[in-house]
């Protein structure tokens, strides 16, 4: 049987510039109890974005965590007071320079709901118009237009393994 856990205690161990993490005491079915390492985040937007010329805007950049370049679609954390549609128009511009006539919720996703609280929006991008990109001082990434069929064998083939960016693409291919 499944059941509710019901939070005992709550302690926050680490606070950053992107996450915190707290670890909760649950009760659990059993009367007993347990520790839950949860790490908390304000949430996140991934912006597929089609040029005029339908091609896919990528961004390529060096991830630390895994020690890899990465292709991802232009993406970022939503900031405390934003909305993640609002946060979607910022960073596609930010990234990638580009401004958007038309954006589309197409699919909200939790990344890893074992331990974090992080929920993704993936919104689909048309009515692009060029400009100068804006970088926060830590991103360093190259903006890469990629034609859309030449993208989605990217994923198969696994050049592009980066979740969001993976179930962007695939969820986006119906609606180009």
């Amino acid at each position: 049987m499944i059941t509710k856990e019901t939070t005992v205690s709550s302690d926050l161990i680490y606070t950053g510039k992107t996450i915190q993490l707290r670890v909760d005491t649950v009760e659990v079915p059993n009367k007993g109890y347990q520790k839950r390492e949860i790490i908390e985040h304000n949430g996140a937007v991934a912006i597929v974005a089609i040029t005029e010329d339908n091609k896919i805007v990528l961004v390529k950049q060096y991830r630390k965590a895994i020690e890899q370049f990465l292709y991802e679609l232009p993406a970022g954390k939503v900031e405390i007071g934003e909305t993640p549609l609002d946060c979607a128009i910022r960073e596609l511009k930010e990234e990638t320079g580009y401004s958007v006539d038309s954006l589309k919720l197409i699919h909200k996703y939790y990344t890893t709901p074992g331990f974090s609280n992080q929920l993704v929006f993936i919104y689909l991008a048309k009515g692009l118009t060029p400009g100068e990109s804006k970088l926060d001082e830590d991103e360093f990434l190259e903006v890469c237009e990629i034609d859309i069929e030449d993208a989605y064998k990217m994923v198969y083939e696994n050049e592009i393994c980066d979740s969001k960016t993976v179930i962007g693409l695939l969820l986006s291919k119906e609606l180009i």
